[in-house]
């Protein structure tokens, strides 16, 4: 196989949206105007806008036997995404979200992992030539923290870049993840649960990225929505605030993980370019995909962007 230069280890999702005028209430029954489903999972997610971005992506993950599963694995092929490590089984479903939208663009989603949870170390072992020859490995946590984990020691050990993306955040995360993180990026309320640290605006972002630093890391983003994302390294241990273009969001659904994708593709194909310069770039395809429905169908193609992005 060809190798690939930003792979994933994550999480596929079949989201199930409903889209409402506004978010019900506990016991409510109330009326949606659109309902669709969609291909989503953090992992997958991130996987896919890399790969409409131009990177050579590999996804590592499981699905279940399954209508779902099947559908799934037709839509990485779609995307130009290899299947290899991409595994089905009979033990569990395929991972699904339940997401309603509001009309302001604001969600609620329960996710169940389903078959992301049986992903395990037989499943990296087999994928482990691709994993040592990438320039950039992603991992989140909507599969078992601790094959996250193998993942990045795997990924780091070979001097692969590593991308962590702690979603969703859990308190008791396992020291070893900042060690064997180059950089981790995580949202406002991600942050909060790793650090207790409230996230409200970039000054407090800033504090987060100095502890996350602190635990070992290389890097650290804490990204806050339409404010764009703050980021401190060891490098530069001021916080920066790399502000995002203001725009009239539709859904916001997946717009974290677009941002994650677009980083690792410039992190694996431009890594001489100034980390602020990635974020900002990050940020503005992230802003474009907050302006459509949906989450990978929301995701833009290299040639629907403008080329001074390449």
């Amino acid at each position: 196989m060809a190798v690939a230069e930003v792979v994933v280890v994550g999480s596929c999702m079949t989201d199930l949206v409903s889209l409402t005028s506004r978010l019900p209430k506990a016991g409510e029954t109330i009326h949606g105007h659109r309902f669709f489903t969609g291909f989503g999972g953090k992992g997958a997610n991130q996987c896919v806008q890399a790969a409409r971005l131009g990177a050579k992506a590999s996804m590592i993950c499981k699905v279940g036997k399954d209508s779902f599963g099947n559908d799934y694995i037709g839509n990485l092929t779609k995307n130009g995404i290899p299947t290899e490590f991409v595994n089905q089984t009979e033990e569990a479903a395929t991972g699904a979200a339940s997401i309603i939208v509001n009309s302001e663009g604001q969600n609620f989603i329960v996710i169940v992992a389903g078959a992301n949870l049986l992903l395990n170390s037989d499943d990296l072992k087999r994928a482990a030539h691709v994993i040592s020859k990438a320039k950039v490995m992603v991992c989140q946590l909507e599969i078992t923290p601790s094959v996250s984990l193998e993942a990045l020691k795997m990924a780091h050990t070979s001097g692969v870049k590593t991308l962590f993306n702690p979603a969703p955040a859990i308190a008791d995360l396992d020291p070893q993840f900042y060690t064997h993180s180059d950089i981790i990026c995580c949202n406002e309320s991600e942050a909060e649960l790793l650090t207790g640290i409230a996230v409200g605006n970039a000054e407090d972002a800033g504090r987060v990225g100095l502890i996350l630093l602190e635990r070992g890391c290389k890097t650290a983003i804490v990204t806050l929505g339409p404010e764009g994302c703050v980021v401190v390294s060891t490098k530069e241990p001021i916080p920066k605030h790399v502000q995002a273009q203001k725009v009239t969001a539709v859904d916001t659904t997946g717009a974290g993980d677009s941002f994650v994708g677009s980083l690792a593709f410039y992190l694996a194909y431009y890594p001489n370019l100034p980390l602020e310069e990635m974020l900002r770039k990050s940020n503005f395809i992230a802003s474009v995909s907050v302006q459509a429905t949906g989450t990978q169908t929301s995701y833009p193609f290299r040639k629907e962007l403008p080329q001074g992005l390449f």
